[in-house]
């Protein structure tokens, strides 16, 4: 069976645990989309981890685990990443596709050069290279990983890049040229140091479809930073759909036959772009230092996430984009200090109240409208049955199960894999 996880919202809604959990079952665990500028944390009885391009199949031994096509492939971070997870004694296997895309120097470089220019209208990037990087891939000049062993191509290719790069570098940013030499060498090295990982995947992956394997597609972010279906311009630059997990790991689209998305209990976002349900001041800080295992900061940025109530308009249409067969509630403890929890049922815009997502500039003038829900104040963490859980927190998750439409096959409480509950 071939299961995609993806997200529903913003990205950071608890997939690595959810990823880690399906990864004990699967044959093969592969990234099929995103690159460094988001992660999974994990937390098992190695450690704590945050996973940035590495499936998150590296905790199991047997599982062969894949970065596919899709990836925007940062070499320099993947290797600082492999020496972290092989310092904590853990054994894995990896491969990387020969076709995915190297981002690199100049894509970060760019990146934080243009956030740098744009100021106040800055998008909120996490200065990785994402956005430069797909502009080269889909204006045809990137390098795919097959070319770093074709040396005389690569340097032709690195020079006629750079040409045009330092003009930008020179004349529009007022920065250093770069010596497309320098970068030549560094790639060379890369080359030789991952050379025995490089392989043609999605031949792998098809055949393991062929084979009836169990294979675990898993997307970064989640539906709401789509480039095509996301709150535009404030997306990132890849499609986070499971849709988009065939083009990105070269398999069958109809291979696809559970879309397992997920959730938080509330909302949280990185970045900038409308956000309905967001709450400010103390109640926003409250909230997050609840959040999660070590409060609500990105996996990648560190940066403070905003936060709000759980948006039942944006989180069913996430699903909707995504195909979802079922839906996991994520940190449903979080919530569990509240005298009353706030969902987001309805937008009220132009004097209408709407339950269908909008564009991003009527986001920015629509009101959330609330349905309040009593609370059930007492912590949930060991709670090893849903059916023992309080009666207001069922509720709550019956709630939100019948405002999206999608069964809510489990809920969490608590950041480890095994604190999962399935309804």
């Amino acid at each position: 069976m071939v299961k995609a996880i993806v997200g529903a919202n913003w990205g950071d809604e608890g997939k690595g645990k959810i990823t880690d959990m399906c990864a004990a079952e699967s044959d093969i665990v592969v990234r099929f989309q995103g690159g460094s500028n988001a992660g999974h944390t994990i937390i098992n009885d190695k450690g704590k981890f945050a996973l940035h391009q590495l499936p998150s199949g590296v905790f199991h031994e047997d599982t062969l685990n894949i970065i596919a096509n899709g990836v925007a492939l940062n070499i320099e971070y993947l290797m600082k990443e492999i020496d972290i997870i092989k310092s904590a004694g853990i054994k894995f296997k990896l491969l990387i596709s020969e076709r995915a895309q190297v981002l690199l120097p100049h894509h970060v470089l760019l990146d934080e050069y243009e956030e740098e220019r744009l100021g106040d209208k800055k998008f909120g990037s996490t200065k990785s290279g994402i956005a430069p990087f797909f502009a080269d891939k889909y204006s045809k000049v990137g390098i795919q990983l097959w070319e770093l062993y074709h040396k005389e191509r690569l340097k032709e290719r690195l020079k006629g890049m750079y040409e045009k790069i330092n003009v930008q570098f020179k004349y529009l940013y007022n920065k250093p040229e770069i010596d497309y030499n320098e970068v030549y060498e560094t790639l060379c090295g890369y080359a030789e140091i991952i050379k025995d990982n490089v392989a043609d995947t999605a031949k792998i992956l098809r055949d393991a479809v062929k084979e009836g394997k169990n294979i675990l597609l898993e997307g970064q972010l989640g539906a709401l930073k789509d480039t095509d279906h996301g709150i535009y311009p404030y997306v990132t630059s890849s499609s986070t759909l499971a849709g988009f997990a065939a083009v990105g790991a070269g398999i069958p689209p109809y291979a696809i036959e559970n879309v397992t998305v997920i959730t938080k209990a509330y909302s949280s976002a990185v970045g900038e772009g409308p956000f309905v349900s967001e709450v400010f001041g103390d109640e926003a800080d409250q909230l997050r230092k609840k959040g999660g295992d070590s409060g609500e900061f990105g996996a990648t940025t560190g940066r403070p996430r905003r936060v709000g109530w759980f948006d039942a308009v944006a989180t069913r249409y996430g699903c909707e984009v995504q195909g979802a067969t079922e839906v996991v509630m994520t940190c449903l403890d979080v919530l569990s200090y509240l005298d009353e929890i706030k969902v987001c049922t309805g937008y009220e815009f132009d004097g209408k109240e709407y339950k269908d997502f909008l564009t991003t500039e009527n986001l920015y003038n629509a009101k959330p409208v609330y349905t309040t829900l009593e609370g059930w104040k007492t912590d949930i963490r060991g709670i090893e049955s849903f059916d023992r859980l309080p009666q207001k927190a069922k509720e709550y998750v019956e709630f939100v199960e019948n405002e999206i439409g999608v069964k809510i096959s489990m809920v969490s409480n608590g950041p480890r894999r095994d604190e999962v509950l399935v309804r």
